[in-house]
């Protein structure tokens, strides 16, 4: 009788067990985490996609550069993790894209190529990180942590820059000013993005083309020129109180009328 009893309740608690690990909290099932992998090295690839995967992360895996960009603009991932020499298109290219189209998707670089020169051209792209082959799976997993755990602090805090009645939504990549919905181009975007997290600031030309466009200045150039004038019609058309000022010698600063 006990022994039917003790078979039973064991019975009863590994189906409570099971039925409340897929109860969703507060009634709400949570989305998981999906990350998605770019590796053509398949054992390397296995490694990444079987660590993260213990921690509880939905990991994608594609082995060429050409699919794994298409993925990154079309699919809702909350990190990327990218190799740098891919078959198709590498690494680099893959990053500078997604960010000159406005995608801002941590991402985590890895790579064989350790130099410093190699490590700063993958971040002055766009990398959030970059970590050198070979690695051991238990830091790429913490390094993957920490630019979770600030993507969601920064989703939390700062979803939405304000200058006067201009607004830039940071999750849907939308700008308005006095409530009116405006049309920007990725790389206005950037730019409009990298003058109103330094409001008031005024920012060099310099500064300016190493942030949005991701290499060194040439002095030479007017593009940066090109695109404030593109960007001051939009933002500042007649009418409106002129908030994009320039700076004569000094550059460019966004900032409340005065």
């Amino acid at each position: 009788m006990e022994k039917s009893f003790s078979i039973h309740m064991k019975f009863y608690l590994e189906s409570l067990r099971s039925f409340l690990g897929k109860m969703p909290l507060n009634d709400q099932a949570r989305p998981m985490t999906r990350i998605l992998t770019i590796e053509d090295d398949a054992v390397t690839a296995r490694e990444i996609v079987a660590e993260l995967s213990s921690h509880g992360l939905d990991v994608d895996w594609v082995d060429n550069g050409r699919e794994g960009l298409a993925r990154a603009v079309s699919g809702n991932y909350d990190l990327i993790t990218l190799d740098r020499m891919l078959p198709e298109l590498d690494g680099l290219a893959i990053v500078t894209t997604l960010r000159t189209m406005g995608v801002v998707t941590p991402i985590l670089m890895i790579s064989a190529l350790s130099d410093v020169d190699e490590r700063v051209r993958g971040l002055r792209a766009g990398g959030d990180d970059y970590l050198t082959k070979p690695f051991a799976t238990d830091e790429m997993a913490a390094r993957v942590e920490v630019l979770l755990r600030r993507q969601n602090t920064v989703t939390a805090k700062a979803t939405t820059l304000r200058v006067a009645d201009l607004e830039l939504n940071l999750i849907s990549h939308e700008a308005s000013r006095d409530g009116q919905l405006l049309t920007l181009l990725p790389t206005e975007y950037k730019l409009l993005e990298f003058l109103m997290r330094n409001t008031g600031q005024i920012l060099s030309r310099m500064m300016i083309f190493e942030e949005v466009w991701g290499y060194h200045f040439d002095p030479g150039t007017n593009l940066i020129d090109v695109h404030i004038g593109r960007l001051r019609k939009k933002i500042d058309p007649p009418g409106n109180v002129p908030l994009i000022r320039t700076v004569r010698g000094s550059g460019y600063v966004i900032a409340e009328p005065l």
